[in-house]
């Protein structure tokens, strides 16, 4: 089974490579909250809702002091069609390696239509402006995820 990330525990740091070519380092993000949402493959039905919900409710996110990063295993190309295609405007970062994955506990162990399987296991962690975890949420649901987060994090505008 793999270890997952808890409140209170520090955030493992990571830089990772984004869908418009540039990076992304978490440490860089220090003095912000930050949703870090992990999710199995892009351009997929459920991963596609999921980032739509992010990009339609950036703007309150935001407005709360929050920026919101995606991470996955696919690659920069792969990503920069979803960016494009679905007009995403928060960096989607790839992480085909597995690594970070791994280290937040989002990759593992999973049931998959009643069958265990390994793979991406749906998850969001918000980590604080120290750079500690305020919420780790693992198994999620694509459907209506944002608006439980938005619930747990007390923004309701």
């Amino acid at each position: 089974m793999n270890t997952r990330l808890a409140e209170g525990d520090l955030a493992p740091d990571f830089t990772l490579p984004t869908a418009d070519g540039g990076t992304i380092t978490l440490s860089d993000l220090r003095g912000e909250h930050v949703v870090v949402y992990f999710y199995p493959a892009a351009g997929t039905p459920g991963c596609t809702t999921q980032a739509c919900d992010f990009r339609d409710n950036l703007a309150s996110l935001q407005g709360h002091g929050y920026t919101v990063v995606g991470i996955s295993p696919d690659s920069v190309p792969k990503l920069a069609k979803f960016v494009a295609d679905e007009q995403l405007t928060f960096p989607m970062a790839s992480d085909v390696d597995r690594e970070v994955l791994k280290a937040w506990g989002a990759f593992g162990e999973k049931l998959l239509y009643g069958k265990l399987t390994h793979g991406v296991i749906r998850s969001t962690v918000v980590v604080d402006p120290e750079g500690r975890v305020q919420l780790a949420e693992y198994g999620v649901k694509a459907t209506g995820h944002v608006a439980k987060l938005r619930k747990d994090l007390g923004i309701d505008d």
